[in-house]
Order: C-alpha cells, then structure tokens, then sequence
C-alpha cells in the first residue's frame, strides 16, 4: 500500500482530503485561529457543522485566509451538517443558506444529515419531550435538491447504522456520498464499513483518536497496541491511530486546537502501518464511545433504547 494517501474518491467523482480538521469541541475565540494554523500546515479539508456553534468564527477565520491568498476556496473542502432541530423537509434549505452565511462561502462541499434524529424547532437541550419522528426520505428529498442546485456539491449523512443506510438507499434518488462515524481503533465499525464500501458509500470517522480526557472517556492512544506499532514505527501514538485509519480506507477528522498537534496530525503519509503489525489492532477490545443515550427513551420519541438508534442488539454489552 501507498504511503500517501491523500484522497479518497467519492462516488460523485470528487475526491475528499483524507485528513480534515475537526472542530467539534473547539472552544469560541481559538477555533478560528486553529482552522488558519491547520490551512497553513496543509490541511485542506475543515469539518463543521450547525449545532458545534462556532461557524461564524470559521467563516470570519476563512473569509481572512481567502483575503490574504493563503488559500483558494477551490482549494479547500468543507463539510457542514444538517443539526437535529432541522432535520425536516421543510428546513433544509434555510438551514444550509445559513451554514453558508455563517461560513461566509457560496457552497458546500459535503453536507449531512447530522443525526437519524428529530427534535422540535426551537429545542436547544436534550429533553426527551422534544424528540420527534424524523421523516429521512423527506429530508434526504431535501438535501437532494441541494444537491441539483450545487450548493451542496456533495451529501451524505452522519451516524447511521447500516440497517439506517440501507433504508435510505432503497428511497434515494441520489445515493449518499458519505457517512461520517465514529471510527477509531477502540471502535473500528467493520461491518458497517464493509457494508459501506459495497455500496459505493465512503466512510469518514470522527473522533479518530477516542477523544482522551473529554466527556467521551476513552483512551485508545494508550493501548498497548498503539503504543508497540508506535515505538516501531517512530511515531506518535495519534499518528498510528490516524494512520490506521487511513489504511483501513476511510478518511480522519482528528480534532485539535494546539498548534504543535494539528501539524502532528497530518504526518501520516510518509510510512505505513506494515501487514504484520496491522494485524495486531484486531486484537484491540471494541467500546462505542459516543452512545446517543440523549436522543432516546423509554416513552417519549422514536427511539426507545440505544439498541433501536444504533440497530444493534448487543451494544448494552459493549
């Protein structure tokens, strides 16, 4: 295998940065100077969306970059995604021309459903009051029209199961381009990726590092695993971990803001993970770290447990 894998084709022929920046989590008043940091290093490909409420300090941050010829909007792909409280038909397209105005560009490169989750117009906690049923063939309706417009030049969604994507491909007239997951060693989402590739749909992982030390706790950066591959290698136990994804095929959004780490983040294509020691992440114990306990419950709304979010029968025993 190449070491340089810088792309991954889509199926709209696009082809997608295989290292982006995440912002989730970014706190206000440095993301912006994360995301200038990140493009300068190299990065080309920025991971956004509505409910992270910091797009509006991107937008001020690329408007800036734009300005000074550090980058070229063409040069760039950006993804947003569709937040649960406008996760209806008749919502998508404001919602967008927001995003668009918050980020101050013209057009998307990849916009998702964010969640297979509704919650009333207006809702800003999680109180299971104000879940709904979400109409997905309506909504990807919707973002199908994004896309005949070339505002959203690419669309997909974001943390559906493979029983969720199938049924959405039975209805769509567009096929998604991409589902954006949690995927990291810890939770490596085989079958699903599997079932993705064999539909043409790429798979892209958030929180490819496990997130240490935030709410999400897991840390898959220490595992024995890691940190062996990572002593062979004269890596960084994060460099072996986005690089195993990379090697798995799917592209990476490592979040950061510290300068020295988003420029440690895209050193990871001079060398590859050899077959032998790749082998040795099969090895590695699987843990969901990002359940969605929030978007069910036992009475109020579509989903009555974790297990009929994820379509997963055994997660209470991961």
């Amino acid at each position: 295998m190449t070491a340089d894998i810088r792309y991954f084709e889509l199926n709209t022929g696009a082809k997608i940065p295989s290292v982006g920046l995440g912002t989730w989590q970014a706190e206000p008043g440095v993301v912006g100077d994360a995301v200038a940091t990140a493009i300068k290093a190299g990065y080309r490909h920025i991971d956004c969306a509505s409910i992270y409420g910091n797009e509006k300090e991107i937008g001020l941050a690329l408007k800036k970059l734009f300005e000074d010829g550090a980058v070229k909007r063409e040069e760039l792909w950006i993804t947003s995604k569709l937040a649960r409280s406008d996760n209806a038909p008749e919502y998508v397209q404001e919602a967008l021309n927001r995003t668009l105005r918050n980020l101050q560009i013209d057009y998307l490169d990849l916009y998702l459903i964010h969640w297979p989750v509704r919650i009333q117009k207006g809702s800003v906690d999680f109180n299971p009051e104000n879940l709904v049923q979400p109409d997905i063939p309506g909504t990807w309706r919707a973002m199908e029209a994004l896309y005949d417009s070339g505002k959203a030049r690419a669309i997909g969604i974001s943390n559906f199961s493979t029983k969720k994507l199938r049924d959405l491909l039975a209805v769509a007239r567009v096929p998604p381009a991409v589902n954006q997951v949690e995927c990291h060693p810890s939770w490596q989402q085989q079958k699903l990726h599997e079932f993705c590739k064999s539909k043409g749909v790429h798979l892209s992982g958030y929180s490819p590092l496990s997130s240490p030390g935030s709410w999400i706790k897991g840390d898959v950066l220490r595992h024995p695993v890691v940190g062996m591959v990572a002593r062979k290698l004269g890596k960084t136990p994060a460099q072996v971990c986005l690089r195993w994804g990379l090697q798995m095929g799917h592209s990476v959004l490592p979040k950061s803001t510290n300068e020295a780490r988003v420029k440690e983040n895209l050193d990871v294509f001079d060398r590859s993970i050899p077959e032998d020691l790749f082998a040795k992440f099969s090895e590695i114990v699987q843990a969901r770290l990002i359940r969605g306990d929030s978007f069910v419950h036992h009475t109020c709304g579509p989903y009555r447990c974790v297990e009929e979010l994820w379509d997963d029968k055994t997660i209470s025993n991961v």
